[in-house]
């Protein structure tokens, strides 16, 4: 049998011992992936729960580029979505299948 390691959080440094990259297990239970530039701003941002998942990529001022969400059924705080946003500066285009 493979060793396992088991954690609650994990973090990646680079080589100043800066966090460049974290995946944990919010209070909420939702399990989330961050990945930061070398200014600690996000740049990556991928999340999933029992209510569905999401990906945000940041552009070089941390304003959403492309927001994709999967939710097949509605809860009491989001609306059904399955969608991929775009953005490009103040235009935005929502993608539906």
């Amino acid at each position: 049998e493979l060793p396992v390691v088991r954690t609650r959080r994990l973090e990646i440094v680079d080589e100043r011992g800066r966090v460049r990259s974290r995946i944990n297990v919010e209070s909420n239970g939702e399990v989330v992936l961050r990945m930061t530039g070398r200014s600690g701003d996000i740049r990556v941002k991928l999340g999933a729960d029992e209510d569905g998942s999401g990906l945000l990529l940041l552009d070089e001022t941390t304003a959403p580029g492309v927001h994709i969400m999967a939710r097949r059924t509605a809860t009491a705080d989001r609306s059904r979505t399955t969608s991929v946003a775009l953005h490009s500066g103040t235009r935005s285009q929502m993608l539906r299948p």
